[in-house]
């Protein structure tokens, strides 16, 4: 397409003489005041503006100021029968790009207007260069953040990241399953950061905040007067994530109704509002989250086979800390890091004490508990270090062996347990390893596994261990 040129004179013999001699290479529009051009201006995608100085009783001066208001102004020329130094040096005040005195030459304004042109053109390349590089950087960014996001050197997280990386770019929805406080959530932002879709674009809900009737408005939306309190239009999250992702977050908690309403959306990717029999298409990526067992939810009749096979195309399990426990130190001095900064704090390391006690602590509230610990720990200590002394009370109350066999009474002996009332964490770290050795019948090497220490660490701790077999 041609470069287009607003002609604006109140002299017709003029507009017509720039009209003829810019016509072959321009699509041109011609004004004979300000309102007109003004109208040509709002309505048509101007490259460059050509303007008389006096126009009857207008100024051309004011159609610069009136051009520079506009999303992408025009490069402006003024033209006058009347130059003076002063009057050029207002026009380039004002937004002009050049100035050019009457009688005009018309080879040398198609020449000048074709410069204009084509710098206008050069200048919304480097923008559009610009802004692709920035959108670059932000996708490489957010990539970056979104593995970043899964903290942990395990073998349960190093396949999670592998998951996330081959399913992000698709369009596969994914079930992301596992107890409280695993971090699912943080697996459903790594998804949408790698997925290539808008960084903007993450819509959470989370189910079991709502009632059945504002879960499904929520995710629908509704029309004007479809319910009582109905008083306006209502976009629902479907619609507001149109182009990204939905996260649906404790899926499990949703009733009958508003699940047949969500399988119909996956399944035909249209949804419609309450109050309305328009289905309006949505290109939605669905990622859901549970800690509850679907499958078991299935078998009883309490959740749709058919909404769970839509769901459940990948799979992704977040296993409990406890089957992690190699992350704990790499979790708590992630924690440790974002809490100091948060607190204004000194960054601290955590005693050896501090780091065996999170080691052997079961963490039934997972990554969120050890999170809550390590800014307890950080708000409380005024010493270089973290100590033992400054985390929560209750790691003193549920330390059991790392695993839930091993957590179970009838692994640990009656005898190996601490008497109650005052605990010591000597002889509580000593009760772990003794459960430790048992689960792995004197297995070393995977007890110091089971307790996320290092074989040599263990082999330090058994010289504390009373020797005669009845230890063991």
């Amino acid at each position: 397409m041609n470069p287009v040129v607003l002609i604006v004179d109140d002299e017709k013999p003029t507009r017509d003489g720039l009209r003829q001699a810019l016509d072959e290479r321009f699509e041109v529009y011609v004004a004979a005041d300000p309102r007109e051009a003004q109208q040509v201006l709002r309505s048509e995608p101007v490259d460059v503006l050509l303007t008389d100085l006096r126009l009857g009783a207008d100024s051309g001066m004011d159609l610069l100021d009136e051009a520079l208001t506009l999303p992408k102004p025009p490069v402006s020329i003024m033209m006058t029968a009347y130059g003076s130094v002063d009057t050029a040096v207002e026009a380039m005040r004002r937004g002009a790009w050049h100035f050019v005195t009457k009688p005009l030459n018309l080879e040398e304004v198609e020449l000048l207007v074709a410069r204009a042109a084509r710098g206008r053109e050069i200048e919304s390349e480097n923008r559009r260069l610009t802004s692709e590089n920035h959108e670059l950087q932000k996708k490489a960014s957010s990539q970056s953040a979104g593995l970043e996001r899964l903290i942990g050197k395990s073998q349960a997280m190093m396949k999670i990241g592998e998951m996330v990386t081959q399913v992000a770019p698709t369009r596969a929805t994914v079930l992301i399953e596992g107890e409280s406080g695993t971090g699912k959530e943080l697996v459903a932002h790594a998804l949408h950061d790698l997925s290539g879709r808008p960084a903007d674009k993450l819509v959470i809900v989370n189910c079991a905040a709502l009632s059945p009737q504002l879960l499904e408005s929520e995710l629908f939306g509704h029309e004007k007067g479809a319910f009582t309190s109905a008083h306006q239009r209502r976009i629902g999250r479907f619609e507001q994530a149109d182009g990204g992702t939905l996260f649906l977050d404790e899926i499990g908690e949703i009733d009958t109704s508003t699940q047949v309403k969500l399988l119909r959306a996956l399944s035909e990717r249209t949804i419609e509002r309450v109050g309305s029999n328009n289905p309006i298409a949505v290109d939605v990526r669905v990622i859901a989250a549970t800690n509850k067992n679907l499958r078991k939810m299935v078998t009883e009749e309490k959740f749709r086979e058919d909404l769970f096979f839509r769901l459940n195309v990948v799979n992704i399990r977040m296993p409990p800390l406890r089957e992690r426990a190699e992350d704990i130190v790499l979790l708590a001095s992630s924690f440790l890091r974002e809490f100091s900064e948060e607190n204004g704090r000194t960054l601290k390391p955590l005693s050896d004490r501090a780091l065996d006690l999170l080691r052997l602590y079961s963490w039934p509230g997972n990554v969120r508990e050890l999170r809550t610990a390590i800014e307890h720990g950080v708000v409380m200590s005024n010493d270089e270090s973290i100590e033992e002394q400054h985390l929560p009370g209750f790691l003193d109350g549920n330390i059991l062996p790392s695993t839930p066999e091993m957590a179970n009474p009838s692994v640990t002996a009656e005898k190996d347990l601490a008497p109650q009332g005052e605990f010591n964490l000597h002889d509580l770290e000593m009760n772990a390893i003794r459960g430790a050795l048992r689960y792995t019948n004197g297995n070393r090497t995977k007890a110091a596994g089971l307790l996320g220490i290092s074989r040599r660490t263990l082999q330090r701790k058994l010289k504390d261990l009373p020797t005669s077999s009845d230890s063991l």
